[in-house]
């Protein structure tokens, strides 16, 4: 396994019963890279995304992260590890305020003991206003600084979707899963996500997206992985991706007649 290979997934696959919902799949995350899955609706993306982040276990294969197995680990231990993701839908606590939102994402949050919670201890109220000062850094990186103390629940749906990549940035990842980051966002909403990707990324951090929006996949993307009835059919460049005749068939070829 090569060092470059930030993200090894080796011959996965994962049943439900008799369904193979992903069939041997082997692919390789660069450190540094944006990097896409793509694939028509039911092909397996998402659910490659729950094993990587571990909700599902592979019922075979293997998925290394920094040369460590993770393949049986939980989701608590794989975010412990650095790996943070958004989902397709929208998981935010309405009625806190954008920054109590990021705050729930940073695990230093968590470092003290139940008895200084209990008596708020001095201990607790440094903690407590170090991670609200770092949550505002966060929000101030992703554009959202002034509307620090809003409820979530007041932010408009592109928002709301930066809002939960500001929660996931907030755990300081190596490497960032964002499954649909730019579902049902607009023209310029879409672009603005675009850009904070690329600052992302530019920070040291890798990203691996599942998207729908070819747009932003393509222009996005230093490479491309593409799935299509649980089984890999297509690794390249976004250049390469797009003249493959197999993902003209699957996926590309399908949007254009629509």
């Amino acid at each position: 396994m090569s060092v470059d290979n930030f993200l090894h997934i080796k011959n996965v696959t994962l049943r439900f019963g008799s369904l193979v919902a992903v069939s041997d799949v082997t692919m390789d995350i660069k450190k540094g890279e944006i990097h896409a899955l793509l694939g028509p609706n039911g092909a397996g993306k998402s659910t490659l995304f729950n094993m990587i982040s571990g909700i599902y276990t592979p019922t075979q294969g293997k998925i290394y992260f920094e040369g460590k197995d993770i393949s049986n680990m939980r989701a608590y231990q794989v975010t412990n590890l650095g790996i943070a993701r958004t989902f397709q839908n929208i998981l935010l606590f309405d009625d806190l305020s954008a920054v109590e939102n990021v705050m729930i994402g940073e695990h230093s949050c968590s470092k003290h003991s139940v008895i200084a919670d209990m008596f708020m201890l001095p201990k607790t109220r440094a903690n407590e206003k170090a991670c609200y000062e770092k949550a505002l850094e966060v929000l101030e990186f992703v554009g959202m600084r002034e509307r620090a103390e809003d409820q979530a629940q007041k932010f408009p749906y592109g928002r709301k979707r930066i809002l939960e990549i500001a929660r996931a940035l907030a755990s300081e990842p190596k490497l960032l899963m964002l499954d649909e980051p730019a579902a049902g966002m607009n023209i310029n909403e879409a672009s603005e996500l675009m850009n904070l990707i690329c600052r992302i990324r530019d920070k040291g951090i890798t990203v691996v997206m599942v998207e729908h929006n070819m747009r932003v996949a393509m222009e996005l993307s230093d490479r491309i992985t593409v799935l299509d009835h649980g089984c890999v059919i297509a690794d390249g460049t976004p250049e390469e991706i797009r003249s493959n005749p197999k993902v003209i068939e699957a996926y590309l070829g399908k949007e254009e007649e629509e």
